[in-house]
């Protein structure tokens, strides 16, 4: 079994910062998300793994490399244009050959991996299987309805008038039944070859579709809310371990990771939160949900809820909240302008004015 990882959009809901790099390649918990979907799918059991790439190839090619440091070997599959998942199957033909494969979309997030959907899908191998999770906002997704009978018996990209509130998940598991089910099925009215209408394909012509549902933590990284939900619920996970420089007159709070080279100065630090190698906080508040990268000074500035970058220096800036700062970002607090007030006030008044 073969695992087709798509990595080539443009990342357009989380600009600026995918102006100059792969959405896939934004940290949480200082990780790539992409790096959690390979692992995931090293620890099911799937090894040989293709990349399907697209502007940002030689930043994800510079980051996997040949997928030798996740016990994989990976091969990138240029994709000339992001023209819709099924046409991401179709230019890696060739690759996937008449193997049996996942497909995962590498800006997706799946708490406890794939290991299960895996290997039900190994069991009974049915044409193809999905995994499906309740949304608010369906018409956001690919949205499937169910029968009386629980299967599956429509799907649809991205409904003004969403027929559930099931959404697709980012995986898909196929057999080759796919390949023609892509070559048959026309660009939908965004201009994309829609996975959603080669599975409506297969559905209509009697081949076997599973979908189970995932009760999990589920998310798709492509904004930066749901980046910091991510990033949140991954250092619920993370174990305290102090391997940089904390002096004494700094404290340190609940679950706080302190990696190697990094110097805590005066500050408190309440966790979970991740402090990368070479950062320096000085003088300084880091507070829950918050990672920061490596080679970072945070100097007389509050941060809370966030995820700080490579390289970013923030410096008397007050309290920053539920941001995402990009790499080599300076944040510098601004000298306070004088003020006026201007005031009528009556007999008898009592007036505080905030300096």
């Amino acid at each position: 079994m073969k695992a087709l990882v798509l990595s080539g959009g443009t990342g357009s809901r989380l600009r600026p910062i995918t102006h100059t790099a792969a959405k896939q390649l934004v940290p949480v918990a200082n990780k790539p998300v992409l790096f959690y979907g390979i692992e995931s799918l090293v620890t099911a059991g799937i090894t040989e793994i293709g990349i399907v790439v697209g502007d940002t190839a030689a930043e994800i090619e510079e980051a996997v490399g040949d997928g030798s440091r996740f016990g994989a070997r990976v091969t990138y599959l240029r994709q000339e244009q992001p023209l819709g998942l099924a046409h991401a199957v179709l230019i890696a033909r060739d690759w996937l050959g008449d193997d049996d494969f996942v497909m995962y979309l590498g800006d997706n997030f799946i708490v406890g991996g794939i290991a299960g959907p895996v290997a039900g899908f190994r069991r009974d191998r049915p044409d193809a299987a999905i995994l499906l999770t309740k949304v608010a906002d369906p018409a956001l997704f690919g949205v499937a309805e169910l029968g009386p009978d629980g299967r599956v018996v429509s799907l649809e990209e991205k409904p003004a008038h969403p027929r559930s509130d099931l959404a697709l998940v980012g995986v898909y598991l196929f057999t080759p039944a796919v390949h023609d089910a892509v070559r048959a099925i026309r660009p939908s009215a965004r201009g994309e070859l829609e996975i959603t209408d080669a599975l409506q394909w297969l559905i209509d012509r009697g081949h076997a579709l599973h979908a189970s549902t995932v009760t999990g933590y589920w998310k798709d990284t492509g904004n930066v809310i749901d980046m910091l939900e991510v990033n949140r619920s991954v250092l619920e996970g993370v174990d305290g371990r102090v391997e940089g420089a904390v002096d004494a007159d700094s404290e340190l709070v609940g679950r706080v990771r302190v990696e190697e080279g990094a110097e805590i100065v005066r500050s408190r630090i309440v966790g979970p939160a991740v402090i990368g190698a070479g950062t320096v906080v000085r003088d300084a508040y880091i507070g829950p949900s918050t990672s920061v990268a490596e080679d970072c000074v945070i100097d007389s500035s509050e941060v809370e809820f966030s995820i700080v970058l490579t390289g970013s220096h923030i410096d008397r800036a007050g309290r920053i909240e539920g941001s995402l700062i990009g790499r080599t970002v300076h944040v510098t607090g601004a000298p306070r302008a004088p003020r006026a007030h201007r005031l009528v006030l009556g007999d008898h008044s009592s007036v505080h004015l905030t300096s």
